[in-house]
């Protein structure tokens, strides 16, 4: 591999920076004339809005900086007091030379708000790419090789399987969102309780659903 190779490989493979003081906000910022920052939470809307930020960092070339607010929250006190924006997470912030230009939040972190202002903005690159995630679904696949082989009843599986995904604030390809939100749905959608899930074969047979999913893991 030549050295013109490796330095494009490498740049492919930093499309994520964590971002974990202020300083390497500042550096972050002063070194990439366009930018984002991610702000990532600690719940699944994290992992549902990175998911659709790495549809379009696969075809867009943005240098992206992460922060996990709860761990890095200077870093994340930071870009609130460069920006005036209020935190909120997920969070994505768009710059150009170190000006945001562009913010959204929460269940807004969509196709719709993300897709017209990157098609503006934001220059394609040259050759698709996946954008870096950190996502582990090991955790998953045991909880689901362990229901398959009857440790556990159904209602046990649903409820520590919802309550795992609820609490998933990983940064995911929309691919693995998408897979692993198929057995049971939007977590937000049973405020009153997990009983509103139903009968855990109410979408057909769980196992023959579980093993599925497993396959395609």
């Amino acid at each position: 591999m030549t050295q013109t190779q490796q330095q494009d490989q490498t740049r492919q493979a930093q499309v994520l920076v964590p971002l974990t003081s202020p300083e390497e906000v500042d550096t972050f910022l002063a070194q990439y004339p366009q930018a984002a920052v991610f702000k990532a939470g600690t719940c699944h809307k994290t992992m549902q809005g990175f998911g659709v930020l790495e549809t379009f960092l696969a075809k867009h070339e943005l240098p992206v900086g992460f922060i996990r607010v709860v761990d890095w929250r200077p870093a994340s006190n930071r870009v609130a007091e460069l920006t005036g924006i209020q935190h909120q997470s997920p969070q994505f912030i768009l710059f150009d030379n170190g000006q945001p230009v562009f913010d959204v939040d929460n269940w807004n972190i969509s196709p719709e708000e993300l897709g017209p202002v990157f098609e503006a903005k934001v220059p394609m690159r040259e050759e698709t790419v996946s954008a870096a995630g950190e996502g582990n679904v090991e955790p998953y696949k045991q909880l689901m090789q362990a229901f398959i082989s009857g440790q556990m009843p159904d209602w046990e599986f649903q409820e520590r399987y919802v309550n795992m995904f609820r609490d998933d604030a990983s940064l995911r390809s929309q691919r693995e969102f998408e897979l692993l939100s198929k057995l049971f749905g939007d977590p937000d959608a049973y405020h009153g309780g997990l009983h509103q899930l139903g009968e855990p074969q109410s979408r057909g047979d769980l196992k023959a659903r579980v093993q599925e999913l497993l396959s395609q893991l």
